[in-house]
């Protein structure tokens, strides 16, 4: 019989080997017709936090559900606000959009930290969300001071890309070592 530690680490290996994969086609999508194309842009701009939404409903659902993933519902809720706040600012003020992200990233990275660090006990593995969570807040600061240094222009969906593409490698090597240290266990 598996023991629930097992479950738990299947399920999140799965969860994080999914969330690298989809990282890794935004990217690609990105530079492929982002860039060339406003509108695919801008909806690949509003799709990039509605998806962290749908990922982190999934995370929370199939690991205890919502009541005892805070930090997962909590981020959920933000994601689905950040996917509208970044659809109005397009609107609005496009050149503010990377600032929105910069305050989204800086957030959700806490809330990263948060979760790996709950996790780190239980599942093991979770270094890789923690380093994560540190990097996202670093990123987020620098794209608002980006933003607000200046530069008049809307962001291309590339510009978020190597945020995007951090994200997708520590989710492979948190996979990667959830991997490695279930191998360990049998």
């Amino acid at each position: 019989m598996a023991h629930v530690e097992d479950v738990q680490r299947d399920g999140l290996k799965r969860y994080y080997f999914l969330r690298a994969g989809v990282s890794v086609a935004w990217i690609i999508a990105a530079v492929a017709v982002g860039t060339g194309n406003p509108l695919i842009g801008g909806v690949l701009l509003v799709a990039y936090p509605a998806w962290d939404a749908l990922a982190n409903a999934l995370d929370a659902r199939s690991n205890g559900g919502f009541a005892a993933n805070g930090p997962q519902t909590f981020n959920l809720i933000v994601s689905l606000t950040v996917a509208c706040a970044v659809l109005f600012t397009l609107q609005a003020q496009p050149h503010r959009v990377l600032t929105v992200f910069g305050v989204w990233a800086a957030f959700s990275g806490i809330l990263q930290l948060v979760a790996g660090l709950r996790r780190w006990r239980s599942v093991g593995g979770q270094w890789p969300m923690v380093l994560s969570g540190a990097q996202s807040v670093l990123a987020g600061v620098f794209m608002i001071t980006r933003s607000l240094a200046g530069g008049g222009h809307p962001p291309a969906p590339v510009e978020i890309a190597p945020y995007a593409g951090f994200g997708a490698f520590y989710f492979l090597v948190a996979a990667i070592a959830l991997t490695v240290k279930g191998r360990k266990s049998v």
